[in-house]
C-alpha cells in the first residue's frame, strides 16, 4: 500500500504556473480583438438601425431589416454579384493551378537553373513593372474590357507560390522515390501523390486567392470601363461613396443603407472563414514535418 501511494505521488501531474508573459500576452490579444471588433460592430448596428447616424451605439435604436431587403431586391446588383462569383471562382482555379505547378517545378532539385528561376520570381516580389506598363501590356493583348484583365494579373502570386513550395518540400522524399521506382511519371506523381497530400495547403491558399478576387476593386477600376462588366465591389462603392442609393420612402437613413451594403459585401467570407479555420491550422503545419 505504501508503494502504491508513493507511485501516485510521483506520477501526479504538476500544475501549470501562470507566467507574467502569458498574462500580458492574453491582455494584449484581448485589446487587439476589441479594437478590431468595434468598427465591425458599429457597421453592423448601423445597418440594422433605421435612424443610424455618425455616433456610436451598442444596439440599434430603431431596429429594421429594410436596408438589407432594399439592397437584395435591387435588380442592378444581380449581374455584378454574378460577375464577382464568376471572377472569384475562375481566378481561384487559375491561381491554384499556376501556384501548384510552379511550386512543383521549384522542388525538382536536379532541374538546371532551378535557383535562377527562384531568384527571378522573388525579384518580382520586390520590384514590378508598374501600373502604366502593365496597362500597356493588357491593352496590346486586347484584354482590356474583358474579365481576363482582372483574372490574369492576380493569378500569379509569388508569395502564395513560395508558400506552396514550402508545403511541397514537407512531403517525404521517399514517397517520390517509391513512385519513380513504380514507373510513375512526374505529372503522375504530382496528381496522385503531391496534390492529395496538400489538401490543407490548397484550401488555405485557395481561400487567400478567393478573398483577393472577391475584394478586387483596383483592377476593375483600371481595366474595365464597360458598366456591364463591373463587379459587386464597384457597384457597392458607388452606393457608399457616390450616394448611388436605391430610392425609398424616407424611412431609412443614408447611413443605414451604406452600412448594410458593407455588411452584404463581407458576409460571404465572414461565414467561410470559420468553416475553413481548421484548414489554415493544418496548412501552416504541412511544411513543418520533416522526414
Amino acid at each position: 500500500m505504501e508503494a502504491t501511494t508513493t507511485n501516485k505521488a510521483v506520477y501526479k501531474k504538476p500544475k501549470k504556473k501562470i507566467t507574467l508573459f502569458a498574462v500580458v500576452n492574453t491582455i494584449v490579444f484581448i485589446l487587439i480583438s476589441i479594437i478590431i471588433l468595434i468598427p465591425i460592430w458599429k457597421v453592423l448596428v448601423d445597418s440594422l438601425d433605421a435612424a443610424a447616424g455618425y455616433g456610436m451605439r451598442l444596439w440599434p435604436a430603431k431596429f429594421t431589416l429594410g436596408a438589407y431587403k432594399m439592397i437584395l431586391s435591387r435588380a442592378d446588383l444581380y449581374r455584378p454579384f454574378l460577375i464577382s462569383l464568376l471572377v472569384t471562382g475562375a481566378g481561384t482555379i487559375v491561381g491554384l493551378v499556376l501556384s501548384t505547378l510552379g511550386a512543383y517545378v521549384l522542388i525538382q532539385w536536379d532541374m538546371p537553373g532551378r535557383n535562377l528561376f527562384s531568384w527571378i520570381l522573388l525579384f518580382t516580389m520586390l520590384f514590378s513593372g508598374g501600373m502604366i506598363p502593365t496597362y500597356v501590356v493588357m491593352m496590346n493583348l486586347h484584354l482590356t474590357n474583358t474579365l481576363w484583365s482582372v483574372i490574369l494579373p492576380l493569378g500569379i502570386n509569388v508569395y502564395n507560390l513560395v508558400l506552396m513550395r514550402n508545403f511541397f518540400e514537407g512531403i517525404p522524399a521517399s514517397l517520390f522515390e517509391s513512385a519513380k521506382l513504380d514507373g510513375c511519371t512526374p505529372m503522375g506523381i504530382f496528381i496522385k501523390i503531391v496534390l492529395p497530400l496538400s489538401k490543407a495547403a490548397l484550401a488555405a491558399i485557395g481561400l487567400m486567392f478567393a478573398v483577393t478576387y472577391w475584394n478586387d476593386y483596383t483592377n476593375f477600376k483600371i481595366y474595365i470601363t464597360d458598366n456591364k462588366l463591373f463587379n459587386f465591389q464597384m457597384k457597392l462603392r458607388a452606393m457608399v461613396m457616390d450616394n448611388d442609393l436605391p430610392t425609398d420612402d424616407g424611412s431609412l437613413s443614408t447611413n443605414t443603407i451604406q452600412n448594410a451594403a458593407i455588411i452584404v459585401a463581407i458576409i460571404p467570407f465572414m461565414i467561410l472563414y470559420p468553416i475553413c479555420q481548421d484548414y489554415f491550422v493544418q496548412g501552416v503545419n504541412v511544411g513543418a514535418v520533416k522526414e
